[in-house]
């Protein structure tokens, strides 16, 4: 698994109530500038999340798992840099 860039913000969802962490993301992955990214900490694997945004917008982020659970998981959802 790779690590995350060195200029990628940590966002931890675990203290988020379920119900408001999808919201949270899709700010934060709105907010994206091409070429950057963040990851994202969840208690659960968060992969629902990413067919969502690939149906959202489709072929414009990353998906790099950083870690797998059992208890934390970590993935770094980048914009690629010719993402409109």
């Amino acid at each position: 698994m790779s690590e995350p860039t060195n200029t990628a913000d940590v966002v931890d969802l675990r203290s988020l109530v379920p119900a408001k962490r999808h919201a949270k993301i899709f700010e934060l992955v709105n907010a994206l500038e091409p070429g950057t990214s963040f990851v994202l900490v969840n208690d659960h694997d968060p992969k629902p999340l990413y067919y969502q945004l690939e149906a959202e917008y489709p072929g414009q982020f990353s998906w790099t798992y950083v870690e797998q659970g059992p208890q934390v998981w970590r993935v770094e959802i980048g914009k690629h840099a010719k993402a409109v």
